[in-house]
């Protein structure tokens, strides 16, 4: 496998031992911080972080994943850059590909990304695109691993808007990894046809299958993982709450959706999340349309089966592994 130099884009783009690896080295990294022992093993490196929607476990994630590897890091927000504004995508790519070591980019299409990747001549990575969340995926499968003790032959049922990055890449990791994926959605949200098929085929090498399924109990049958994500996305209009709130409220995560799961199912969620009013926006919801809670019931997001700041912190680590692997000379140190 080779991952010297190479950009981390989608996760179509790697194959499954590849990503195996990853999370195998992802655990190896949140072992040498649990020990306390140094992994500055990119001293003399630098990166820049390139963000055009707002992140707190994001940002967080690669700034402390960088500095642990001993990195220098730059954090330039849309104000702080000149990209798509006064310089287009290709020129900014190649003058940062020419200062810094690797890129990384969160914001909107993932042809923005792609182009940087085409341009910089260093490595990419995408913190998010609105097509995809392949770091994400990363934190998710290791979170569940850590769990279980595997990942192989469970069954993860996304529920909500699953036209959205995370389900896409939900699905597309799941279909590599040898996941049960089901998108329980309104027939109108579910996926994009051309990526359910090709998740299917790659699914159908991995014995493991992809299911688009609107009955919420149906869906729900013996899964392991109930999976959710906020109604409307970064960089969505407001306007769209209304609409959604109306579509989606028979798929939030609570009490009851999680009974028809197995007993030992756990929940996940990419975060934010909001499960109550202790946020701006959940005010602003409650105010306008009455609700204390959208996509997952506070009950279910502090009950123990709640997974989800595990899932957060193993970013971290899942980062560190991505960076590390395109940019280490030889996997030696570890």
């Amino acid at each position: 496998m080779e991952f010297k130099g190479r950009s981390f884009l989608k996760l179509l783009d790697y194959s499954t031992e590849e990503i195996e690896y990853l999370l195998d080295l992802s655990a190896r990294f949140k072992k040498l911080k649990k020990e306390g022992r140094p992994h500055r093993f990119l001293e003399g490196k630098n990166m820049v972080l390139l963000f055009e929607k707002t992140s707190t476990r994001t940002r967080c994630s690669f700034e402390t994943a960088g500095h642990d590897l001993g990195m220098g890091v730059t954090y330039l927000d849309a104000a702080s850059s000149q990209m798509g504004h006064k310089e287009s995508i290709a020129d900014t790519a190649r003058v940062l590909g020419r200062i810094y070591d690797c890129i990384e980019y969160r914001g909107y299409g993932q042809k923005i990304v792609e182009e940087l990747a085409r341009y910089a001549g260093v490595p990419v990575f995408n913190g998010l695109t609105d097509e995809f969340h392949p770091t994400q995926m990363l934190a998710d499968v290791l979170t569940i691993k850590e769990h279980f003790g595997d990942y192989k032959g469970r069954k993860l049922v996304f529920m909500g808007d699953a036209r959205n990055n995370v389900a896409n890449s939900l699905m597309v990791v799941c279909a590599k990894l040898g996941i049960d994926f089901v998108a329980c959605a309104p027939e109108e949200n579910f996926p994009e046809a051309g990526l359910v098929d090709t998740c299917r085929q790659i699914a159908e090498e991995n014995r493991c299958r992809i299911s688009l399924i609107s009955d919420v109990k149906e869906a729900l049958k013996d899964a392991d993982v109930i999976y959710t994500d906020i109604w409307v996305s970064m960089g969505e209009p407001k306007q769209l709450w209304e609409s959604r709130i109306k579509l989606l409220s028979p798929y939030q995560v609570n009490k009851e959706a999680m009974s028809y799961a197995k007993k030992e199912a756990i929940f996940l969620h990419c975060l934010p999340s909001f499960h109550d009013l202790n946020t701006k926006v959940g005010q602003q919801i409650y105010e306008q349309f009455g609700l204390k809670e959208m996509e997952v019931s506070d009950e279910v997001f502090e009950s123990e089966q709640s997974k989800v700041f595990d899932e957060a912190g193993n970013r971290m680590h899942t980062i560190k592994a991505v960076i590390y692997a395109a940019l280490a000379d030889k996997d030696e140190t570890l």
